[in-house]
């Protein structure tokens, strides 16, 4: 056994591998989409985005009940306390990818072409793709973000290899690009199992929601009300503008992915990173979710200003083919919307590190309140563009009620009992890396 890295650079380091874990999976994700789009008719690619957006729902129900209890819980502590809770975990996650799939492969049945086959693919796939998550938050979880990072070069190789051979055979459709995505997910999540030796114990799951509701029942509708928000908000312009607009939307936010590295790679280590603060010294808390928003609103601005000038020169037919037009005139609300999100974030790590689940809560319904309304009376103003300014507004009010909840929960947080009386702590774990 080798203890973490411990010190005033084992925060920065752990950060640092979080952005380059994500940078492999968002470089992967990215290079996939793009040969995707490029194969798809428009309405194809419409079909393949909102399957897409169904996995993004799924995938944050996932993390509510199984992963953002373990990290904000488990992120410090004793290596069987870890081992116990992973098994767990991981195990809620191929349960909730066995039961979704099943739904999927049935609402896909009935739905018309391309966006039944879409969503039945999905269906199929969806145990590997859920697993393969939470084995990385397990890695994080114990201060191991270069077991994620290894797990997730895997993943994006084979994407890539994976893409590229359906593109250059001219095999792309719908369904071979979805099952390839999921495929590719289950062997990193079988290599995975080989670097935590920890198998997932489906056996466990009654007993991690038990144990855990009082966290993952809310985190699970708080991820649920977003990303449910996004997938009806989607939908709906489906309807009211034609798949081909819901394309769009995800080819502008194709263009704004490497900045993706960035936001998602801070954030998935976010949180056990403001637990440490939070055990260390609770009052830099603040400044720390205030510094994390600001380095990530920076590196949006920076690229989707890059975007917005290389796009117009020959970068956006490359990367896009008849998508770079409409994805272009969505640019600059996406990147809007991006922007202020990255202090919307901010505000969300330090609530979730304070576990105040309460606020969390109310906090993210009412986002997703907001999102959807922006989203679809956007789309009924003025279609794809109109929708993703809606966004861009209603991400702005929601990121001020974040951080309202964010100075609520501070000052409500009882810091000398979770200082000096750690029985009143949650069972969070400090884990020694095992070799």
């Amino acid at each position: 056994m080798v203890a973490v890295t411990t010190g005033w650079f084992a925060p920065v380091a752990r950060l640092g591998w979080g952005v380059a874990d994500q940078g492999v999976a968002s470089l992967g994700n990215f290079a996939f989409s793009i040969l995707v789009a490029k194969a798809l008719s428009p309405n194809e690619f419409g079909a393949f985005a909102l399957a897409w957006v169904t996995y993004g729902m799924l995938l944050n129900l996932s993390r509510g009940l199984a992963t953002d209890p373990l990290v904000v819980r488990f992120s410090h502590g004793g290596h069987s306390a870890w081992r116990s809770a992973v098994q767990a975990s991981t195990g809620t996650a191929v349960a909730v990818g066995a039961v979704s799939g099943v739904v999927c492969v049935g609402v896909g049945s009935v739905l018309s072409q391309p966006l039944g086959t879409a969503v039945m693919a999905l269906g199929v796939v969806l145990p590997g793709l859920l697993l393969q998550d939470a084995l990385r938050f397990a890695s994080f979880a114990a201060g191991r973000p270069a077991v994620a990072f290894a797990n997730d070069v895997v993943w994006a190789t084979l994407q890539t290899l994976s893409a590229a051979a359906l593109y250059l055979t001219c095999h792309v459709t719908v369904a071979t690009a979805t099952l390839a995505f999921g495929a590719t997910a289950l062997v990193a999540a079988m290599v995975g199992w080989l670097q935590l030796r920890v198998l997932p114990h489906v056996g466990r799951v009654r007993w991690w929601l038990v144990t855990q509701r009082s966290l993952a029942l809310r985190y699970a509708a708080e991820n649920l009300s977003i990303s449910g928000a996004r997938q009806l908000r989607m939908t709906l312009l489906g309807v009211i503008a034609g798949l081909a607009a819901v394309g769009q939307v995800r080819a502008a936010e194709i263009l704004m992915g490497p900045f993706m590295v960035i936001l998602m790679g801070v954030s998935q280590v976010a949180v056990p990173e403001g637990v440490r603060v939070l055990q260390r010294s609770g009052h830099r808390l603040l400044r720390f979710s205030l510094l994390l928003g600001s380095v990530q609103a920076l590196a949006a601005v920076a690229w989707g200003a890059l975007m917005i000038v290389l796009v117009p020169r020959g970068l956006g037919e490359l990367l896009l083919g008849e998508l770079w037009v409409g994805a272009y005139a969505l640019l600059l609300p996406v990147l809007i919307n991006m922007a202020v999100g990255c202090f919307e974030n901010g505000a969300m790590t330090g609530v979730r590190a304070l576990g105040a689940a309460r606020h969390s809560l109310a906090a993210q319904l009412s986002n997703a309140a907001l999102y959807l309304v922006g989203g679809v009376g956007g789309a009924v103003l003025d279609g794809a563009r109109g929708s993703c300014w809606g966004v861009a507004c209603a991400t702005t009010i929601a990121t001020g009620i974040w951080w309202s909840r964010l100075l609520r929960a501070y000052h409500e947080h009882d810091f000398h009992d979770r200082r000096d009386e750690p029985s009143s702590r949650p069972a969070a774990v400090t884990v020694q890396e095992a070799q």
